[in-house]
C-alpha cells in the first residue's frame, strides 16, 4: 500500500512543493462538472473535476475526498490550505510520511 501512495506522490511531483507547513499540492478545480475526476495536470497543478457547485464549501469538500480517494489515503489527512473561494487551491499533505 505504501508503494503505491510512493507513486501517486511522484506521479504528482509537478504539482507538489514543499512550504513551511508542509507539503503542499497545487490543485485547480473545474466544478459543474460531468462526474468527479483527476484530470491530470494544467500548468503545473493537479486539474480536479468535481460535480459539485461551489456554494457552501460543498465543492471544497468533494475535492478533498476525491484527492483523499486518489491518493488512497483518509481525508482528514488533507487540509485545504489555501484558496477556499478560487479555482487554484492548495492542499497541505498531512501525515503521510
Amino acid at each position: 500500500m505504501r508503494d503505491d501512495l510512493d507513486a501517486k506522490l511522484r506521479y504528482l511531483g509537478p504539482a507538489l512543493r514543499q512550504e513551511k507547513e508542509g507539503t503542499v499540492l497545487a490543485v485547480t478545480v473545474l466544478p459543474h462538472a460531468s462526474q468527479n475526476v483527476v484530470a491530470g495536470f494544467r500548468n503545473g497543478r493537479l486539474l480536479v473535476k468535481v460535480s459539485t457547485a461551489p456554494e457552501k464549501g460543498k465543492a471544497n469538500e468533494a475535492v478533498l475526498e476525491l484527492v483523499a480517494e486518489f491518493l488512497g489515503i483518509a481525508p482528514s489527512a488533507l487540509r485545504l490550505l489555501r484558496g477556499q473561494t478560487s479555482r487554484n487551491k492548495f492542499i497541505l499533505l498531512q501525515r503521510i510520511g
